[in-house]
């Protein structure tokens, strides 16, 4: 595949997710190469999508995963999620496993979700 077409790829996902992050509420998101080129520098795909910094990433290849969430760096202390797609696959979301914790235990303590009700005896 040649680099214009990874390249316009790349920038169609990120309107995806764009436009999903928008349909959750996030009425003002916006790709980083449209509103703001230190944010798109800063290795963060979407603006406006407070608590999350999102990077996306459509590729066969799987990307580097610590790289890239190393390599993101959010002006405010967002939870940074890469978006990726790969052909014919399943979408996936990554995120620090430490961010993952915090925002599970949010879920716990505002009794979002109550693990009680999933688990069953064994008898």
């Amino acid at each position: 595949m040649s680099g214009i077409t990874s390249r316009r790829k790349g920038h169609d996902y990120e309107r995806k997710v764009r436009l999903e992050f928008r349909q959750f509420g996030w009425k003002y998101c916006e790709t980083s190469r449209y509103a703001s080129k230190m944010i798109d520098d800063a290795k963060i795909d979407l603006v406006n999508t407070s608590p999350f910094a999102v990077q996306c990433k459509a590729t066969a290849n799987n990307p580097s995963y610590h790289k890239i969430l190393k390599e993101m760096r959010p002006n405010l202390p967002l939870y940074k999620l890469i978006y990726h797609k790969k052909p014919n696959d399943s979408e996936y979301v990554i995120m620090e496993k430490n961010d993952w914790l915090e925002i599970l235990e949010m879920l716990l303590e505002n009794k979002i979700i109550n693990p009680g009700e999933f688990s069953t005896k064994k008898g």
